[in-house]
């Protein structure tokens, strides 16, 4: 590999890395609890502002990693196809189950606008739900999200961007439980010690044992 491959490497890494700083800075508790403050009543489109400058500031990241892909050092091939579809078939169905549990219309920021509310949790109502997937995984969708990406076959570039994007994940994932116990205190700490934040190792335990 040459030097300058280096180069687009590292500043590809760089750029995600700023794009996760960026994207866990506008959601993180003291700026939206300043930003509350400041824009009152106008805070309602900020959930919408924050999905389209997130959607916006992630597309050069991603055009630039597409621009430098090399050859493929793994690829799902053989009865390794069998592994894929097993990672794609949970991703989807972690979705899918996760979604009759969150309030997409929230997520996507249309239901603070039209009834002014932010709740800190993606439910219908707000508060905390612990039935279904979510008594499995504490986290559906980013488990899902995590089983996604590594769904495909992967050079350095690919490799680098699921290294960063998984730890992203991760991260974000205890900093928005801290927000969590913060907001529902022992109830959610009793939900931590009963299910898994993302592999459901409890889960299957419980299952064994019994």
């Amino acid at each position: 590999m040459e030097s300058i491959g280096y180069a687009e490497y590292l500043i590809l890494s760089l750029l995600l890395i700023a794009w996760c700083v960026l994207h866990s800075a506008m959601i993180s508790v003291s700026v939206t609890e300043y930003l509350k403050r400041r824009l009152g009543d106008r805070f309602r489109f900020y959930r919408l502002f924050f999905n389209f400058a997130a959607t916006l500031t992630l597309i050069p990241v991603a055009l630039f990693a597409h621009s430098i892909q090399t050859q493929v050092i793994f690829q799902w091939s053989g009865y390794l196809r069998i592994g894929q579809v097993v990672l794609l078939g949970s991703a989807v169905w972690l979705f899918f189950l996760g979604g009759r549990h969150y309030d997409a219309l929230q997520f996507l920021g249309i239901k603070q606008i039209q009834e002014g509310t932010s709740n800190k949790v993606l439910t219908d109502t707000g508060e905390l739900d612990t039935s279904g997937i979510l008594g499995i995984t504490r986290h559906p969708w980013y488990l899902a999200a995590i089983l996604f990406i590594w769904a495909r076959q992967l050079d350095v570039s690919a490799i680098l961007v699921n290294i960063i994007l998984s730890a992203y994940l991760i991260v974000g994932t205890y900093l928005e439980e801290k927000k969590l116990i913060a907001e529902f205190g022992e109830q959610y700490m009793t939900y931590q010690d009963r299910v898994s934040m993302l592999l459901p190792y409890k889960w299957l335990k419980s299952k064994i044992v019994n």
